[in-house]
This record gives C-alpha cells, sequence and structure tokens, in this order.
C-alpha cells in the first residue's frame, strides 16, 4: 500500500506500533502468541498507515492461501447464484477470499480440470454448488487432500449441505390442508439432485396422506418450462401443483392465465426458494423459504473446521419455512 508515495511494508507497521516484524506477522497471520496490547497497537498502526496485506506474499511465507474454492455449474439460477454470493459474504467474515471455477457438470473432463485449476491455486477447502450426480462421481472418482464439502447434495458420500427436503413436504402438504386432493408436480430436470429430492419430497407427501401419485411434469428450472406445461397440467384433471422452484411456478401462473385458468380460484401453486420477486407475482406465491445464509455459513465453518465431515450438528439440514401468499386456495 502506498503512502505519501511509498509502499507500506511490515517494517513501517512494527516501527509505528513498536513491535517486532515477527510481532506483526503473528497478529497478520491470527497467531494466539500474542498479547493484547500487543495486538491492539499492531492493529492501530495497520489502521494509521492503510497497511494492506500482500496475499501472494503471506502465501509464500505461511503456505496458507486465505482462499476457499467454489466449483459450480449452472450459476445462472437463482439457487447457485444466491448460494455463491451468500459463501462470498460467509468467507469474507472468516477472512478469507473466494475463487470460482465453472464446469458443465455433463462433462466429467471439465468439472476435473476446474478442481485442479482450484487446487493448483492452493485452495484451503472446496465448496461445490448445487451440485449434479455427475459431478459427485467425477470428484468421488479424484484423489485430493483439499477438503470438499457439497452444497444441495446432503447423503451421497461428500460431505454435505442442504435445505431440509422437508421443504417439498411443506408445500404439498400446505395444498393437502387446502383440500386438494389431485396434486401435480411441476419437477426440476432429473440430473440435478435438489430436483431428485424435492420430488421424492412431494412423492414421500402424497403416499404418507394417502392421497394418490400425481402427474409429473418435468422441467428445466426455467419460467418458459413452467410456461409450456401449463395446458398440460390443467388437462391431467389436478387441481394443484408444486412447482420445484419459483421461476418454473412464475412461467405456469402466466401459462394457466393464458390457458384460461385462474389461480387461485381454477388452480393452487406452491413454488420453492422464496425468490424476492415471489411476493409480487399476480397472485403472490405461496412458497418454500431456503436459508442459503445459514447453509454458506456452514458451509465455509465445516470446510475450515478440519474433521468437517464428521460434524453431525453442521450437516443436519437446514429447516427450511413455508411462506403462505395468495397463491393456494381450496379447490371449487
Amino acid at each position: 500500500m502506498a503512502r505519501n508515495g511509498k509502499t507500506v511494508g511490515v517494517r513501517d507497521v512494527a516501527a509505528l506500533a513498536g513491535v517486532s516484524r515477527q510481532t506483526v506477522s503473528r497478529v497478520l497471520n491470527d497467531h494466539p502468541d500474542v498479547s493484547e496490547r500487543a495486538r491492539a497497537e499492531v492493529e492501530r498502526a495497520i489502521a494509521e498507515l492503510g497497511y494492506r496485506m500482500n496475499n501472494a506474499a503471506r502465501a509464500l511465507g505461511t503456505r496458507r492461501t486465505r482462499t476457499l474454492g467454489v466449483l459450480a455449474s449452472d450459476a445462472a439460477q437463482y439457487g447457485p447464484s444466491r448460494s455463491i454470493a451468500a459463501l462470498e459474504a460467509s468467507a469474507r467474515r472468516s477472512g478469507y477470499w473466494l475463487s470460482a471455477a465453472f464446469a458443465d457438470a455433463g462433462d466429467t473432463d471439465a468439472v476435473v480440470a476446474a478442481v485442479d485449476h482450484l487446487v493448483a491455486q492452493g485452495v484451503e477447502g472446496i465448496v461445490v454448488v448445487a451440485p449434479h450426480a455427475r459431478t459427485l462421481e467425477a470428484l468421488d472418482a479424484l484423489r485430493i487432500e483439499t477438503p470438499v464439502v457439497t452444497l444441495h447434495a446432503a447423503d451421497r458420500g461428500i460431505a454435505g449441505l442442504s435445505v431440509d427436503q422437508a421443504g417439498a413436504r411443506l408445500a404439498v402438504a400446505a395444498l393437502a390442508d387446502a383440500g386438494h386432493t389431485r396434486i401435480a408436480h411441476l419437477a426440476g430436470p432429473t440430473d440435478w439432485l435438489e430436483a431428485e429430492a424435492r420430488a421424492a419430497g412431494f412423492r414421500a407427501e402424497l403416499a404418507g396422506r394417502g392421497l394418490p401419485p400425481g402427474p409429473v411434469i418435468v422441467g428445466d428450472w426455467s419460467a418458459a418450462s413452467g410456461f409450456a406445461a401449463a395446458e398440460a397440467l390443467r388437462d391431467s384433471g389436478a387441481t394443484a401443483v408444486f412447482a420445484a422452484n419459483d421461476q418454473m411456478a412464475l412461467g405456469l401462473l402466466g401459462g394457466l392465465h393464458a390457458a384460461g385458468v385462474s389461480v387461485p380460484e381454477g388452480m393452487s401453486v406452491v413454488g420453492f426458494d422464496d425468490v424476492p420477486d415471489s411476493a409480487y407475482y399476480v397472485p403472490a406465491l405461496t412458497t418454500v423459504h431456503q436459508d442459503f445464509d445459514e447453509l454458506a455459513r456452514r458451509a465455509v465453518a465445516l470446510v475450515l473446521g478440519g474433521a468437517y465431515s464428521d460434524d453431525a450438528a453442521h450437516l443436519a439440514p437446514v429447516q427450511p419455512v413455508l411462506v403462505a401468499r395468495s397463491s393456494v386456495a381450496p379447490p371449487r
């Protein structure tokens, strides 16, 4: 960092704080063997001089990059993009930065290359966001020492975190409690683990209530696929639909309107994710809220904690919440 045309270094911080350069280094690297008084003096000097640490130099000296890797695909979708933003904020609070690599989940070579890229940067842990089954298969085949945690893939071999897919059951329960017995599912793509889990929750809630299996139409997470599914769902005999994400639910609302079906009078709809816009859909969408910030906090804690694969409390699914709005009503 330059101050009055001069680069400020550790020597300057040490001189102003009245401590050794070794003490400054210990403070910068969060070493516990520093007195509170010395730490306070160093922090004051850092603030006064505007010192900024050179992470590359720090990595050379400590073999720690204070960087976490993120492996993602389909980051344009709300869930993955929101997860990455939450991870960045959580990592920054822990004094870390993110390095992201993106790979087509269907291309094993691309997944391996992305992981190799992150490992070569010396990341101290890797978080895999919104994985597909094929992504996990590729990761299982790799032999890397870097800790790996996945989001949205619990119970799939690698240490995983997820929102409890009881969320899907909450969605179906809201429709059944309103009196619907013919409930359909607008599912996500079959190669997404989240879509698979939500479809399983849909089936489980129906079976638990003694209701017949409902029709399932597979979308691609987009509003366009929800719009395209509207006529088939209208003609299926269902009076209610659980959409696996809010974007498809949005398209479905538009498609049902175009097909002459009013919501919720002619068909009730529940989504999943609680995107910020869902309260302003017409009608306002009943949906399931995911706590992406809590997922990210746990992921960062696990990947930095060492014994991440054995921490049952942190690996427990994050509990979802049903947000009731205007898109559900009793069947006519």
